[in-house]
């Protein structure tokens, strides 16, 4: 017999009503989102229990979604976190982003903003910060790599052409999409984004690497502005 704590209650538990158990029984699905961080924690410690310790770490984070944009070094400011049980979920988080964005044995064609917007939407609709994004597409406008290229403040995302086309001239990309997130759920273009913009769309025709499109991701909406004239 164990006592776990939810909040300011506790409740007594069986060794069957613990995550593991429950997980063999009824399958990873029918887990509560503390549970499941909990088996991949694996152990609490002196005087915090394994669940204790879940809810501290979802509690820091905002939540399920809020661990998508939670640092190693965010994580081990939980008390009873360390640096290996930080790695662990990190480590776990990364892995179900790739996941979601492999494209697979068969390369996925971006052909419209729409295809590139769905491609990213859930995971960068929730970001605390601008994010800002490169798919690097070959000659069919088929998806071949993507790349962060930078990470902004809360409201403010800096980024220079330099580095955006070093990696798409590395990847041999015939072309590249850009997109970057409003934290704010807001995909409206600010006059810096119409201006990034315009002045990528002027380094790929030097470079003779396509711009076709810069969209700004807001929370479940994106605006294109290619299709708003600044992309040309």
């Amino acid at each position: 017999m164990q006592t776990i704590t939810r909040g300011s209650h506790r409740i007594a538990a069986t060794h069957s009503d613990t995550p593991r158990e429950r997980l063999m029984e009824h399958g990873a699905n029918a887990l509560r989102n503390d549970e499941l961080l909990a088996i991949v924690l694996q152990s609490g410690n002196k005087g915090t229990s394994v669940m204790e310790l879940a809810d501290r770490v979802l509690c820091q984070a905002g939540g399920l979604l809020g661990l998508l944009d939670t640092t190693v070094e965010e994580l081990t400011a939980v008390h009873g976190i360390g640096v290996a049980k930080a790695l662990q979920i990190a480590a776990c988080v990364e892995l179900g982003r790739r996941i979601v964005r492999s494209p697979g044995e068969v390369k996925r064609q971006i052909r419209c903003a729409e295809d590139a917007a769905e491609y990213v939407m859930d995971r960068m609709r929730h970001l605390k910060k601008e994010h800002f994004f490169i798919l690097h597409l070959d000659t069919k406008h088929r998806l071949i790599g993507e790349e962060v290229v930078s990470v902004g403040s809360l409201d403010a995302s800096i980024v220079h052409p330099r580095e955006i086309f070093k990696s798409a001239v590395k990847r041999s990309a015939s072309a590249i999409l850009c997109l970057h997130n409003h934290p704010s759920g807001d995909p409206t273009p600010s006059s810096e984004d119409k201006a990034v913009t315009a002045r990528l769309c002027e380094v790929g025709r030097i470079l003779g690497i396509d711009v076709l499109d810069h969209i700004v991701v807001g929370d479940g909406r994106y605006v294109s502005l290619r299709s708003e004239g600044h992309c040309k």
